[in-house]
């Protein structure tokens, strides 16, 4: 669960979009600059070969950073804030005893 809340904040940021739009023009600037040297064929064929690509890459960062998540903290922190509610509890129930003792 804090795994997927996580992925889906990073895709929901952004961030990848923004780097497959600006491989995408950096690649329509490619091929409009060089112009000369490429058939319109073949600018289409390298456009949409590179933004596969950039997804492709994107998508093995999003796996690298899933994979590399480390919930060792998140559940430390769930831990503690469990524990801290169960003591809590303990203290309530211990202070109506004193309380229905006197």
């Amino acid at each position: 669960m804090v795994v997927e809340k996580f992925s889906q904040s990073v895709i929901n940021s952004g961030l990848f979009r923004l780097y497959i739009a600006s491989g995408f023009f950096a690649t329509v600037i490619f091929f409009v600059i060089n112009a000369d040297w490429f058939t319109p064929m073949e600018m289409v064929i390298g456009i949409i070969g590179v933004t596969i690509v950039l997804k492709g890459i994107t998508n093995m960062m999003l796996s690298l950073i899933i994979l590399l998540f480390n919930l060792d903290n998140k559940k430390a922190e769930l831990d503690f804030k469990y524990h801290s509610e169960k003591i809590d509890s303990l203290m309530n129930e211990l202070n109506v005893q004193e309380v229905n003792k006197t």
